[in-house]
């Protein structure tokens, strides 16, 4: 990684990051994104203050305050209030730092409120801010609205929020050129200002040989091997289209086996069971959990394919990885994976039939074929999904790159 670059004559730019669960990321699309941002911060002249999320049991109000990277992090309880409890984070944040904003009398601050959620509060919070000269920023994420794991009221008050949240924003800074183009329709009434800034993604193999421990033990404790495994990495939650993938998988004749690292959930778990039946498949396999950057980044490369069934985000971060490092991704045909994987990668639908016809494909495809695909996908992430290009994009944002850097 590059040294971060000297201040020149510039004001200090305090960026305050809103809407994370916090860093060192573990996963969660923002939270690998504002670790990765201040990971490879470039420009001194940006200080940044990150909100991190905190079990009230693990909340200390004198241990509340670190640092990750180059950036001041401070914690917050994150409160068992289903639904509403990101709000109220996010909320409980947004107020700690326009306070702390004004008490010590910074120059031009931004906020950047990642996610739609405190659109009722919007019109509030932008008046204080522009009392204060500061810019509110907003990243829209995906539809919200649309996730399956919500009921009818609470999509309602998403799509609400969201609307509220683009009224009021001063800039919306966009993950994919799908999402900015909707919000541009959308609410054309606002004439809303918007960016396009994706996520990224880092193309450097896995540092963990073919033979380390770690990896020969994770193999041989799930009875996987090398390319005899189809994976998914990601949230276990409907919308990521794990029933589909798991009952088309169910229905190819392929001998792989079907290895899936996520966070289970037991309602959502049982449910799956029930439609699909897949407790009597032995191809399929539930594997946990694995946090280990480069284990996982091991595991990826060694995979025969990768499956995709995201449909509601933006430029998904656990995308990102599969093209950077799996030679061949089977992807839910959206527009926002398209978008990113453009010809690298095959495409499926939800169509019965669809996907195990692909698997079947995919299992005949020679050696060759599949490097072709893999060298293709980290092209496009190496051209258009460093995070080196990202965060400077972010910055030129920010910092606006004037020549004046001392302290606010």
């Amino acid at each position: 990684m590059n040294q971060v670059k000297k201040p020149q004559n510039r004001h200090i730019r305090h960026v305050f990051i809103i809407g994370c669960k916090g860093i060192p990321a573990q996963y969660g699309g923002f939270e690998t994104f504002v670790d990765k941002l201040t990971q490879y911060q470039q420009d001194r002249c940006i200080r940044y203050h990150v909100a991190c999320a905190a079990e009230p049991e693990d909340y200390h109000r004198e241990n509340a305050r670190f640092y990750c990277h180059h950036a001041e992090c401070v914690a917050f309880p994150w409160r068992r209030l289903g639904p509403a409890r990101a709000v109220t984070y996010d909320l409980d944040a947004l107020w700690f730092f326009m306070r702390y904003a004004e008490k010590k009398k910074i120059r031009h601050p931004v906020f950047y409120v990642l996610a739609c959620r405190i659109g009722p509060a919007a019109r509030v919070v932008r008046r204080r801010i522009d009392a204060m000269g500061g810019q509110l920023y907003v990243n829209p994420d995906g539809h919200e609205f649309l996730r399956a794991k919500w009921n009818a009221l609470i999509r309602r008050y998403w799509k609400y929020s969201e609307r509220l949240m683009v009224k009021h924003a001063g800039l919306l800074i966009c993950d994919s050129r799908n999402m900015e183009t909707y919000i541009r329709e959308e609410y054309a009434a606002y004439d809303p200002k918007t960016v396009f800034i994706a996520y990224g993604a880092e193309t450097s193999p896995s540092v963990l040989a073919d033979d380390d421990p770690k990896l020969t033990a994770w193999y041989q404790k799930h009875q996987l091997q090398k390319d005899g495994y189809y994976l998914v990495v990601g949230r276990f939650v409907p919308e990521n289209n794990y029933e589909t993938m798991i009952r088309e998988f169910m229905a190819s004749s392929t001998t792989k086996s079907f290895a899936l690292i996520t966070d289970v959930s037991g309602d959502f778990m049982e449910k799956l069971k029930q439609r699909t039946g897949f407790d009597r498949d032995p191809r399929i396999r539930f594997v946990g959990t694995v946090y280990e950057k480069e284990l996982l980044k091991k595991i990826r490369e060694h995979a025969y394919g990768y499956f995709h069934g995201h449909e509601v985000g933006g430029t998904n971060p656990s995308l990102l990885e599969a093209l950077a490092s799996t030679r061949l991704n089977l992807l839910l045909d959206v527009g926002f994976n398209r978008e990113v994987a453009d010809s690298s990668a095959l495409y499926w639908t939800k169509e019965t039939g669809n996907l195990a016809a692909l698997i079947g494909r995919a299992d005949g495809m020679s050696a060759d074929e599949r490097i072709a695909l893999g060298s293709r996908a980290r092209e496009r992430i190496e051209k258009y999904y460093s995070w080196e290009y990202i965060t400077d994009r972010y910055e030129q944002i920010f910092s606006k790159r004037s020549k004046t850097c001392v302290e606010s």
